[in-house]
């Protein structure tokens, strides 16, 4: 009776883990490429400046950035970041504010990942290599924009 028992969980177990396999999200598509260059600075307040490409079906379009990060702030850093754009269906929904909150130190020459999204759902998923000594502890985002020609 208790190997019968044992069977039926099994086969109920087994049914319910790939029932939930055969209903996960499928992963995102890119939407695009960014390409980031950006100086950070702090003391108590941390501020940024830069800019970079978004690539697009291998159509280019320049950006600027610049933000804000509250909290813990000292030091200055360069930052160069690439990766992948993703929940990108216009173009106009690229530039905004990017929010990501956490800490992060860059001690010389660090790699480290992040994650930024605008309030249009279009998020940056970026590998990034810093240069310089930066210590960041707290919220902070960054401003995205096309220059007007």
């Amino acid at each position: 009776m208790k190997a019968k028992t044992w069977l039926a969980s099994a086969c109920i177990g087994a049914s319910v883990m790939l029932g939930g396999l055969a209903h996960a999200e499928a992963p995102l598509e890119p939407s695009g490429i960014v390409t980031i260059d950006q100086t950070q600075f702090g003391f108590i307040i941390g501020g940024s400046v830069g800019g970079g490409v978004l690539t697009i079906d291998g159509v280019a379009h320049d950006f600027k950035i610049g933000g804000i990060s509250l909290g813990a702030n000292f030091g200055a850093s360069e930052l160069a970041a690439s990766g992948e754009v993703y929940n990108l269906k216009k173009l106009e929904d690229f530039p905004g504010n990017y929010v990501t909150t956490g800490g992060q130190v860059a001690l010389g020459g660090g790699q480290g990942g992040m994650q930024l999204q605008n309030s249009k759902g279009v998020v940056m998923r970026l590998q990034a290599t810093t240069k310089g000594l930066q210590f960041n502890v707290g919220a902070g985002g960054v401003n995205v924009y096309f220059e007007k020609k």
